[in-house]
């Protein structure tokens, strides 16, 4: 079996671990928050999807991981990644009540975020989908829908980050084209549903 260069393996980790999923979501509601007319406080947009969604799943993978039911933080074993799956889809589905009774409205974001973790949830009974790519590519449209310039540099990073997890042996090239197309697909609605929505 070839191996890989350490270099490149070290470079591979380092990316990887920078555009994981979660870092990914936090940067652009980062970026999102600060995008926002005057006004708009950090209590009311960002302090919400931190608290109820973002650091649950962060305490729930360290939680599993320190008790052995998580191989690693990313959650590599298929089979482990139907209960991260629920929690997610469950915390997410728990957000969009709370943000429509709260606010009157539906977080579009959110919600294409959770159809897209409710088709990774049903590809992982066939293929082990590759979260990093699929979630970096929804993110990337996220940025494009507010700075086009943005969005693609950072689907550009995400082709070098669905290849570091080649790379690292986490994902095969067939679960990388998953991810990839379920992304793609999410991230298409999005789009036209945005359009859609700012004509009006």
């Amino acid at each position: 079996m070839k191996k890989t260069n350490p270099l490149l393996e070290k470079f591979s980790k380092i990316i990887s671990t920078a555009f994981n999923p979660i870092f990914s979501l936090v940067a652009f509601f980062i970026y999102n928050f600060y995008q926002q007319p005057t006004g708009q406080s950090f209590s009311t947009t960002f302090l919400p999807l931190l608290l109820g969604i973002i650091l649950p799943i962060i305490l729930w993978i360290f939680w599993n991981v320190k008790r052995g039911k998580y191989t690693d933080s990313d959650v590599s074993n298929q089979g482990q990644r139907n209960s991260l799956y629920l929690v997610i889809v469950g915390l997410l589905c728990a957000f969009l009540v709370w943000d429509h009774q709260a606010n009157q409205n539906i977080d579009i974001k959110i919600a294409f975020l959770l159809l897209l973790f409710l088709l990774m949830m049903l590809s992982n009974f066939f293929i082990k989908s590759s979260m990093h790519t699929a979630f970096n590519i929804y993110v990337s449209t996220l940025f494009f829908a507010i700075n086009p310039m943005v969005g693609g540099i950072w689907l550009v990073l995400t082709a070098f980050v669905a290849y570091t997890r080649i790379v690292l042996k986490r994902h095969t090239p067939k679960e990388i084209i998953a991810g990839t197309c379920i992304a793609s697909i999410v991230s298409f609605i999005y789009l036209y549903s945005n359009i859609l929505l700012n004509l009006k």
